[in-house]
């Protein structure tokens, strides 16, 4: 078996979670696509929508994570890099007046580990938990 066979084996599933959110796309669409937004229901930030542009996530204890845009869709989807191994990508379809928004964080590997020497295999569950309360932060935010 080649290594890169081996390697793909390794993948693990992505993250996701989706939330129906009583705003229009809009509202929810700054929400995932400005610094403001972004900041208010995950983390502080210097995010500008627009593919190639590059920023930071002030992880706290973990210090500043960068990131850069690759995919803008307005409103419907914006992705980018967060760290050296992962993807957020947040889409949005309009529901009547409502906005179901999915968080994909792709990027798993069993073969990796983070910048801070943790096996993906040890923190991906966290990072599941942590999503499913904050996309109902996101929730909040956008309803408000």
């Amino acid at each position: 078996m080649d290594n890169h066979m081996e390697h793909k084996d390794q993948t693990l599933p992505d993250i996701s979670h989706s939330i129906l959110v009583n705003a229009p796309i809009h509202k929810v669409w700054s929400a995932v696509s400005t610094a403001e937004g972004l900041s208010a229901w995950f983390m502080p930030n210097d995010l500008e929508a627009v593919v190639g542009h590059e920023f930071h996530l002030n992880a706290g204890p973990f210090g500043q994570s960068p990131c850069k845009v690759t995919e803008v869709v307005a409103p419907k989807r914006l992705s980018f890099n967060w760290g050296k191994d992962w993807t957020l990508t947040f889409e949005l379809v309009e529901r009547e007046g409502q906005t179901e928004v999915t968080v994909i964080h792709s990027g798993w590997s069993a073969a990796q580990v983070t910048e801070f020497g943790q096996p993906h295999t040890a923190i991906r569950g966290n990072m599941d938990s942590g999503w499913s309360g904050l996309v109902l932060k996101l929730k909040a935010y956008s309803e408000e």
